[in-house]
């Protein structure tokens, strides 16, 4: 009765480690797609990466496994290149000011290259044009006080 216990944790054990060491297998990243996805995050200053390991692709890198994506970010994480938000099974990665630093030394880029979350974008027409024209013609329609057809009139 004693050996049959013995027998029953060493296979709940074994049972126990399989599980843990099942989950966590090693992911080989060619230097290729890893360079991929560093120039994309320094590209765009953000990336989003679905919570799902067996996608077989990454929804905004079309030819990398969505796996890679999500182990590289996680390392640059853990070096706190990036930080990380999780909401609705999507994790939200930001690049923060070591992580830009980081990704010019390894891309090789320029002191004036910037992510496009920190380059100011400029509008395509001047901010005022138009601006005495609100409402149509005769100043009317908008979002004035109620002054219009048929507004707060006893008819």
């Amino acid at each position: 009765l004693a050996q049959g216990r013995l027998v029953g944790r060493v296979l709940a054990r074994k049972n126990l480690a399989q599980l843990l060491f099942s989950t966590s297998k090693m992911v080989l990243i060619s230097k290729k797609e890893r360079k991929q996805i560093l120039e994309h995050l320094f590209k765009e200053g953000v990336m989003c990466v679905k919570k799902d390991p067996r996608a077989c692709r990454h929804n905004e890198l079309e030819d990398i496994p969505n796996l890679h994506v999500m182990m590289v970010l996680r390392s640059l994480c853990s070096r706190a290149y990036v930080t990380e938000k999780f909401n609705w099974q999507w994790y939200y990665y930001f690049l923060t000011n070591e992580g830009i630093d980081y990704l010019r030394e390894v891309l090789h880029l320029p002191a004036q290259v910037f992510p496009s979350t920190l380059t100011k974008q400029r509008p395509t027409r001047p901010a005022l044009a138009g601006a005495d024209s609100v409402g149509g013609p005769g100043g009317q329609g908008g979002w004035g006080k109620g002054k219009g057809k048929g507004y707060g009139k006893d008819e």
